[in-house]
């Protein structure tokens, strides 16, 4: 069990994920690895088919948190200051001001990612790396915490541009919701109509609360016998088999922070190889490029991850 600091993280993160299956259910390994993200001040990018609930999860999950809410609709036509923000000349001042686009939030739905041009998703890449955007020359830093839920299809491709390596580096996760089971899609259909139904997610956190949070999974213990297990398995995915590029040094602080907030998500204040194990397909798969034979036996980033999962030894306590 944590420590009483530790404490009240763990809660916190019990109260979000009921809150939030009360609007979506039957992917709660879903829902405890986006709040873990949430903790690890990191974002993620849910990859699935039309109609699963991925955009319902992300509006859930910002209803849950007392925090400033912006969706930005990704569309072909969408320009990088319909993000960011631009400078208009106000007459009655005579002055040029400045007007904050929609990444000006806490909780940020990017929707639909991949329908916006190479040009506007770039819009991102300092928001979500440094928290901070320059416009004009200007640098304007963005509020804490700060969040981007981004939402694609994998499947369509008329009217989308594929993400580029480095905007896929800046998630630190990609995962998919699925179809829900039997019960929960029933539930689903016996439940009230989910626009009324989210109205009524009423907020159990706050920007502080948050904050702390991430702070605590910040303290969390990792071994150095864990480390290297970590590590190991980042540098494998540089020399393997059917990879042509592997991880980055981005890529294991990332793995090594998810790992700590797993843990305190599980009311522990220490690190396990478990941990690793669970977050690194979500946090390596979408930053490996495949080689031309990788690529032609159809083979996946999430399952060369799983391979190496089980090629390398796992430490013993």
């Amino acid at each position: 069990m944590a420590e009483n600091k530790y404490r009240s993280t763990y809660e916190l993160g019990i109260q979000i994920k009921a809150n939030i299956e009360k609007i979506i259910t039957g992917v709660g390994d879903s829902v405890e690895l986006v709040i873990a993200v949430l903790f690890s001040k990191g974002h993620v990018l849910i990859e699935d088919l039309p109609g699963t609930g991925k955009t319902t999860l992300a509006r859930t999950l910002a209803a849950t948190l007392d925090c400033s809410f912006g969706r930005i609709q990704f569309t072909p036509d969408l320009m990088p200051s319909d993000i960011t923000g631009l400078y208009f000349y106000n007459q009655k001042s005579s002055e040029f001001e400045f007007h904050r686009g929609p990444i000006f939030g806490q909780v940020i739905l990017a929707d639909e990612i991949n329908r916006a041009t190479p040009r506007t998703q770039s819009a991102l890449l300092e928001a979500m790396q440094e928290q901070q955007v320059t416009v004009e020359g200007v640098t304007w830093k963005l509020p804490e915490p700060f969040m981007v839920i981004a939402t694609q299809n994998p499947l369509e491709l008329e009217g989308t541009f594929p993400l580029p390596e480095a905007q896929l580096d800046r998630f630190m996760v990609r995962c998919s919701l699925g179809y829900p089971s039997f019960e929960s899609e029933l539930h689903v259909l016996n439940s009230v109509a989910s626009e009324l139904a989210l109205a009524s997610v009423h907020p159990i956190a706050t920007a502080e609360d948050l904050i702390q949070a991430q702070e605590h999974v910040n303290q969390v213990e990792v071994e150095e016998t864990v480390s290297r297990y970590l590590l190991e398995i980042v540098r494998t995915t540089r020399a393997y088999d059917g990879i042509e590029i592997g991880a980055s040094t981005r890529s294991a602080l990332a793995l090594h922070r998810l790992s700590q907030a797993i843990a305190i998500v599980n009311d522990r204040d220490f690190v396990i190889p478990d941990d690793v194990k669970k977050a690194a397909p979500s946090v390596l798969a979408h930053r490996l490029l495949l080689d031309a034979q990788g690529r032609m036996t159809g083979g996946s980033g999430v399952e060369v991850v799983q391979n190496i999962l089980t090629e390398i030894p796992v430490p013993v306590r």
